[in-house]
């Protein structure tokens, strides 16, 4: 079924083709229509599934057919749980928008930054995406209003709720209309998310995008797993860098002092590297995310919750300097590359002290990982 039958606008068709769009992903086949004809939907998949551009085509679409709102009246809210990603989503709408006819402007908002340049760009937005405790301020300060949002999406609730987001987004839903369209998009269905959706939705579309057809994704990431020592871990992750030529390698690490760690240990080095956590400065992030993707800088070293924002069509290497606690952020590590039909590597540095948690991971992913002991590698001026 390709994009032309769901009625969108030629402009939106045009653009879909020049990024090389091929045929909807199975959120999309399903959630583009409904949002169309004014469903709620809840829609469960995991982030790479195609989420972002299910709900931003539809509200495009619909939001060239209705009348403009009041100046700082937004008619769309997109609530997100980081700076990165109200970034990212805002950048696919803006890739659409651009294209209409119609001028829709849209705007990302999210704390760590100056309020007042946010607050004078408001002006004329009709969609807004937002973290939910800088959206209260902008609310507060009156530089916005939320009483005529015709529609409303939630995009990673399980993240927003798992970071302690309820009891803003609480605040946020009283200052709503009760009539509108809301939209719910999350990677799992837990407790917290269907206590969310039964205040939420109304008779919605439930789509679920099954463990099964996103793990097939898998098949297209190499995956790999040396078996190492805590102390050679830094120079094996040096040698593997250099020994293979990666010229774009995300790493992951579990905390925000061990990142900046790694990538410190890479510059002194000569790996140009930069670390990306919740601890660096807005401009810091934003600066090392797109030295990243423009291919100036060889490693981007990231927690898991500042990966929400890295979406990178063919980054070819992904390494897991330290194994996640979830088996889910596993795969969602991993699916950093792999994405677009593009063939990526996935590579896992093991101690013996995470031997048993892979083993857990290899099971839930429902994959089992080539393991090469590291030890008789020479890691010397590594």
């Amino acid at each position: 079924m390709p994009f032309s039958t769901f009625g969108l606008s030629p402009y939106l068709l045009k653009t879909l083709a020049e990024q090389e769009y091929q045929q909807p992903t199975p959120i999309q086949a399903q959630a583009i229509p409904a949002i169309l004809n004014n469903k709620d939907v809840l829609g469960i998949a995991q982030t790479g599934s195609g989420k972002t551009a299910s709900f931003v085509l539809p509200i495009l679409q619909k939001l060239q057919h209705t009348a403009v709102s009041k100046n700082r009246h937004v008619s769309a809210l997109i609530l997100v749980p980081t700076r990165e990603l109200a970034i990212q989503v805002n950048d696919v709408f803006n890739l659409f928008a651009t294209a209409l006819p119609q001028k829709i402007k849209t705007l990302a908002v999210y704390g760590g930054v100056s309020i007042n340049p946010q607050m004078i760009k408001l002006q004329g937005v009709e969609v807004l995406v937002a973290t939910p405790g800088r959206l209260l301020e902008l609310v507060s300060a009156k530089a916005v209003h939320l009483s005529d949002i015709q529609i409303l999406v939630l995009d990673e609730a399980d993240k927003m709720l798992n970071l302690g987001f309820k009891e803003e987004m609480n605040q946020i839903f009283s200052l709503l209309p009760k009539k509108r369209q809301n939209l719910l998009f999350s990677a799992t269905l837990s407790n917290d998310v269907t206590s969310i959706t039964a205040i939420l939705l109304s008779h919605p579309l439930i789509i679920k995008i099954e463990e099964d057809d996103e793990t097939k994704k898998l098949d297209l990431i190499k995956q790999l797993a040396y078996f190492v020592s805590d102390e050679r871990k830094g120079p094996l992750l040096r040698y593997l860098i250099k020994h293979q030529g990666m010229q774009q390698v995300l790493v992951f690490t579990s905390s925000v002092f061990k990142a900046d760690v790694v990538a410190d240990k890479l510059r002194i080095n000569d790996i140009k590297a930069l670390a990306i956590h919740s601890k660096k400065s807005q401009g810091a992030r934003e600066e090392a995310l797109n030295k990243f993707k423009a291919g100036k800088l060889r490693v981007l070293v990231a927690t898991d919750l500042m990966a929400r924002g890295i979406d990178i069509k063919f980054l070819p290497h992904v390494i897991n300097y330290e194994l996640p606690r979830s088996p889910k952020d596993y795969i969602h590590r991993i699916g950093r590359t792999g994405r677009a039909e593009a063939s990526g590597e996935a590579i896992s540095l093991i101690t013996p002290e995470e031997q048993h948690h892979f083993k857990i991971i290899q099971k839930k992913m429902g994959k089992w990982v080539t393991m090469i002991d590291s030890v008789d590698l020479d890691l010397k001026g590594y």
